[in-house]
């Protein structure tokens, strides 16, 4: 499989880390950046790339997921979200890794390089990408209405609180 990174300086150090084990687990592993540590660098140019990379690479029948990491990952979720297709989740230990996946199809995860060390990390990686989309109806009916959503503004036959 192919698997995405970003990261932003807070993450950097954990790239290299991931980049081994998962390139060792016989993934093909493509890092959007950064390449080197800058305390000042910005997150949302190399989370975005990782994000458009998955979503491309999906549409084209290639087995990728994303993974992006920051301080806190909440950051780098946003940032990734924003690209139409995404549908990155904040994980914080393997049953939420296995649940991005499970009930929403996540194709992106992210997660806090600060809030975890990195034997766990790891942990929640190999779980998202272990975990495969079961393909329950009422999972694929809501990732449609968020697609509806995403792409016209509303979600047919609801009504939309504004």
């Amino acid at each position: 499989m192919r698997i995405h990174i970003a990261t932003d300086h807070a993450g950097l150090d954990f790239s290299q880390h991931l980049i081994s084990h998962l390139g060792s687990a016989g993934h093909e592993v493509i890092d959007h950046g950064p390449t080197s540590y800058e305390p000042l660098d910005d997150y949302p140019a190399f989370c975005i790339s990782a994000a458009e990379a998955v979503v491309a690479d999906q549409a084209t029948g290639a087995e990728a997921l994303g993974v992006v990491f920051g301080g806190s990952g909440n950051g780098e979720q946003i940032a990734a979200n924003k690209v139409r297709g995404a549908r990155a989740a904040l994980v914080w230990n393997p049953a939420t890794a296995t649940l991005a996946r499970e009930h929403n199809n996540a194709n992106v995860i992210a997660i806090g390089a600060r809030q975890h060390p990195i034997e766990d990390v790891i942990s929640f990686i190999d779980a998202f990408l272990a975990t495969p989309f079961p393909g329950e109806e009422r999972h694929q009916r809501r990732i449609r209405q968020l697609a509806e959503y995403e792409a016209t503004g509303t979600i047919a036959g609801t009504v939309l609180s504004r």
